[in-house]
């Protein structure tokens, strides 16, 4: 008894895990009519997620509602069992579709953003160091500074970006970027590179 219980899964605990994995940027087509379709999963904060549906050519973004392990946004609703496959519903009325879409790989951007960043900013007078630990899917170990104060813990990572607090880093080459934060009420943008470690090839081709 004690070894089934020590291997169940708490029903919350399932849930956080089925909801995390729908983060991340969806692609697929829909049975009937083929057509593309995209769905992405920025981010979600306990009911709501912020995200972006694009069909038809056009692109919607808003909040949807988060109801256990699915997304609902207007007439549409996402769910995965996996995290690497989703079925996508429509429903308005008698008119029904499905799609099956798969998750795009992101790992080569958000290694690119694991380092130590920092800049300072000539127009608004403000200077940020934003630190990438580790990234681990969807979630990064981060630190960053602005005007004096501190700040550590668990970002959220979206394919280029990394998301902490009021505060967050994008990068496309995994050399410069830009770092946006929220202080007093106002958001300011500030360019950012990061720090290069001294190369240790020399040493470690004498060694060899």
């Amino acid at each position: 008894m004690i070894q089934s219980t020590t291997n169940q899964i708490s029903p919350a605990n399932e849930r956080v895990y089925h909801q995390r994995n729908l983060i991340g940027d969806w692609k697929g087509e829909w049975l009937t009519s083929h057509q593309a379709v995209e769905f992405k999963v920025i981010n979600i904060r306990g009911a709501k997620a912020q995200v972006e549906y694009t069909h038809n050519g056009r692109t919607e973004r808003g909040l949807a509602d988060v109801n256990g392990a699915l997304i609902t946004f207007g007439n549409v609703s996402i769910g995965t069992r996996n995290g690497q496959r989703a079925v996508l519903e429509f429903s308005s009325g008698t008119a029904k579709m499905s799609a099956v879409l798969d998750k795009q790989d992101t790992s080569a951007d958000q290694n690119k953003l694991v380092g130590l960043w920092g800049g300072f900013s000539r127009t608004n007078g403000q200077s940020a160091y934003f630190q990438v630990l580790s990234v681990d899917g969807r979630d990064a170990q981060v630190s960053y500074t602005v005007n004096g104060a501190s700040h550590k813990g668990t970002g959220t990572v979206y394919k280029n970006t990394v998301m902490f607090g009021q505060a967050q880093i994008t990068s496309d080459d995994g050399k410069s970027g830009q770092v946006v934060f929220q202080s007093k009420h106002q958001t300011f943008s500030v360019p950012v590179t990061k720090y290069q470690a001294p190369s240790t090839s020399s040493s470690v081709n004498r060694l060899a």
